[in-house]
């Protein structure tokens, strides 16, 4: 800034307050201050300058799993509407594991970052009270956490799981097999709620036997699919929990000469850009991923310049997109030939 000033002819005061806009600067003073920046190639130390402030206008950002495109089209929004805002993310995955969510944050915490946004790996209540103990601005995406008072957005996983086994049953199916996330996922049990709920409705018999755990990755949506077949009687038809166990689905069917949906109907839940490509395309619960973080994004605006709201909750609609992975089942037929 030194140099700076020497060379427009200024002092070092002029020179800070043409770079951070705090007093008004005859307009020829910070043209020749300006072009002495240029020339000298100078930068502004804008992380010491954020520091000041008390701001460093970059957040966080905590996903399980940054491979998956779910979380990609979420990210995709969260980052749309944090550069129109002027903020900067920086992305952590925690691979599904608490201890490793607990260090991410706590990273995030020393760069001093202005908000978290974070898709919880579990029952993540210990890592959620910490951040709100240190009055870190956040908000939960995706999944709630029982016992913590938090900024949330997620889609209505219940009403999703109901309407994907509901159609289903509408196509004659009363086997129906389902392809679980990860126990302690709470979304993975509100759409397993919505499964029981709507064969409770059609008044069919459920089978604990019938649903099946897995990771929301390809390869458990193969296990379970298999897990599934090997029952007597097999189903006729799966539910899975999000579209890439779907798709896991789709390989075991596929290796063991069932068609779809002759012979399997599957419905998944996301409707992630490649469920329209698969081979048949993908029957599946849609959510905007998109809209999702542009709203997660948009609430933790609002916390970080007013901390004092109360916690907010918004609740996404959902709708079933039948494409060409499910049928209808003859009535006469009850299981898989």
């Amino acid at each position: 800034m030194r140099e700076v000033a020497e060379r427009a002819g200024v002092s070092v005061t002029t020179v800070s307050h043409v770079i951070n806009n705090s007093r008004p600067v005859n307009p020829q003073t910070r043209e020749r201050v300006e072009e002495a920046m240029q020339a000298l190639g100078y930068q502004p130390n804008v992380l010491a300058r954020s520091l000041r402030q008390g701001v460093t206008h970059t957040i966080g950002i905590i996903l399980p799993d940054s491979t998956n495109p779910y979380f990609s089209e979420v990210v995709r929004g969260i980052e749309d509407t944090s550069f129109d805002q002027g903020y900067s993310v920086i992305l952590c995955n925690s691979d599904n594991d608490l201890d490793k969510e607990h260090h991410y944050i706590n990273v995030l915490v020393e760069k001093q970052v202005d908000g978290i946004i974070f898709v919880a790996a579990g029952l993540s209540a210990e890592n959620i009270n910490a951040l709100q103990a240190r009055g870190i601005p956040l908000v939960l995406v995706d999944r709630r956490v029982p016992d913590v008072q938090v900024d949330n957005v997620l889609a209505d996983n219940q009403r999703g799981g109901w309407m994907a086994t509901t159609h289903l049953i509408e196509l004659n199916h009363q086997v129906i097999g389902c392809i679980a996330g990860p126990e302690g996922v709470r979304l993975s049990s509100d759409r397993v709620d919505g499964y029981f709920q709507a064969l409770e409705a059609a008044n069919l018999h459920s089978d604990s036997s019938w649903i099946v755990e897995g990771d929301f990755q390809y390869q458990s949506g193969y296990e379970g699919a298999k897990a599934l077949y090997n029952l007597l009687p097999s189903p006729t038809a799966i539910f899975a929990c999000n579209d890439l166990m779907a798709i896991g689905a789709y390989r075991f069917a596929h290796e063991n000469n069932l068609t779809i949906p002759e012979q399997l109907s599957i419905v998944g839940f996301d409707d992630i850009r490649l469920a329209a490509y698969t081979n048949p395309p993908l029957t599946t619960i849609h959510q905007s991923k998109h809209e999702m973080g542009t709203k997660a994004a948009e609430l933790l605006m609002e916390r970080i310049a007013d901390q004092e709201l109360g916690p907010r909750q918004e609740i996404l609609e959902i709708n079933l997109v039948i494409r060409g992975s499910t049928s209808s089942l003859p009535i006469h037929e009850g299981e898989i030939a």
